[in-house]
């Protein structure tokens, strides 16, 4: 299983251009129904930092994600959004609960 975290900083102005061109990649992805795929991306509270978690059964390198037109359309012109970053990291997992399992997450008590 390949695991990796990418985290980046956009500038101020980019964040929510950012923030829709991240939510157009979901929206294909409920689509497309890739198997054997887990993707996550948060936005920190600086609201300028963001870093994506994705999970592959596949330990190939290539992501899975760049068949994606919306996709191919987040990483274009990511140089210009892009303040500081991307940093990709490759994940050795030690242990996990739940995560991104999507079971019992809705029902934890202030969610």
């Amino acid at each position: 299983m390949r695991r990796v975290m990418v985290r980046y900083r956009v500038k101020p102005a980019e964040a929510e251009r950012n923030e829709q061109l991240v939510r157009a990649v979901y929206d294909e992805l409920d689509r497309g129904q890739p198997e054997g795929v887990s993707y996550a991306t948060f936005q920190l509270d600086d609201g300028v930092s963001f870093v994506h978690i994705y999970l592959s059964a596949n330990d190939d390198r290539s992501s899975g994600l760049a068949e994606f037109p919306a996709f191919q359309e987040f990483q274009r012109g990511a140089a210009e959004r892009f303040e500081e970053g991307p940093v990709v990291t490759e994940l050795r997992e030690v242990g996990s609960y739940r995560l991104l399992a999507g079971d019992g997450l809705g029902t934890m008590p202030g969610a």
